[in-house]
């Protein structure tokens, strides 16, 4: 019986590590089951005796790559301090990009399905995220902890800003590192920074300027 069970688990593994190459090398558009079973010689019966079909594999992907970026982010997660409270939240922003660091496939998973979902998968891909929006709205409130909010902005506010913020921030990473923008990945980090902190802190004169600011 156990020997069983690792069997189903490694076929699972196989076909998961196969979907994860192709919709990442390909996009969802790009992929088939047939494609896959042809190309990473699956067979069609066991492919169709785990998945019912494409999106129920493209959300498995998007499953294992939602919860392994949560795993990291929780793990790695800076501690804010009053002093420091920018700097822990640009740290914390990065951790993505460093969960990426040396997967692109699932690098790629990732953005089809934040920044440009497949209509009919936008709610399961919304269920799916929302362990790893929670942990993202209890680091938010950490670094709330720490910061003098403006007159008038309550904690939820802010912590409803930090979210919409955490959505454009990546992109804009995305977009600094991409071939022909002109940045290299130290010029791209300090531009993101500089956008974060006027993000942050604002642009107008007598608003606060740095990390300092913020406690």
């Amino acid at each position: 019986m156990a020997r069983q069970a690792e069997r189903r688990q490694n076929s699972r593994r196989e076909i998961l590590c196969a979907a994860m190459e192709e919709f990442g090398t390909r996009g969802y558009g790009g992929v088939s089951i047939e494609g896959i079973c042809t190309r990473h010689g699956i067979s069609k019966g066991m492919m169709y005796h785990y998945y019912s079909g494409k999106d129920e594999l493209f959300l498995d992907c998007v499953r294992q790559v939602f919860e392994g970026l949560r795993e990291y982010v929780e793990r790695q997660a800076p501690l804010p301090a009053p002093e420091d409270a920018l700097t822990a939240l640009f740290e914390y922003f990065m951790l993505r990009e460093d969960f990426f660091e040396g997967k692109p496939d699932a690098k790629r998973v990732f953005e089809q399905a934040v920044f440009s979902p497949t209509k009919v998968l936008e709610r399961q891909i919304s269920e799916l995220r929302a362990p790893l929006r929670e942990a993202n709205r209890r680091f938010f409130r950490q670094v709330l902890s720490c910061a003098v909010l403006r007159p008038g902005v309550t904690p939820g506010r802010a912590a409803r800003y930090l979210e919409s913020l955490d959505e454009v921030f990546w992109p804009m990473i995305v977009c600094c590192r991409q071939p022909g923008s002109g940045r290299d990945l130290e010029a791209a980090l300090a531009a993101s920074c500089e956008l974060l902190d006027m993000a942050l802190f604002g642009i107008a004169g007598g608003q606060p300027s740095g990390p300092e600011g913020a406690g």
